[in-house]
């Protein structure tokens, strides 16, 4: 469950996600260490992806490189 996770108070919104309810991703910095990641939009406390916070940047990158290919 996400709460165990981070408070709700903790998750914020990707800039991805819209006024509609569509690609509605949060995330969370549990720990100075870590990122969560969570479906706000279809499970908000079902599981989240938890990454270590070196691993960020490369993740955001990956999506971003992904995202541009269509």
């Amino acid at each position: 469950m996400n709460a165990e996770i981070a408070p709700d108070h903790a998750w914020f919104k990707s800039s991805y996600s819209d006024g509609t309810g569509q690609n509605c991703i949060e995330a969370a910095r549990p720990t100075p260490t870590a990122i969560a990641v969570r479906d706000s939009k279809n499970n908000p406390t079902g599981p989240a992806l938890l990454l270590p916070a070196t691993a960020w940047v490369p993740f955001l990158s990956h999506l971003r490189e992904t995202d541009s290919r269509g």
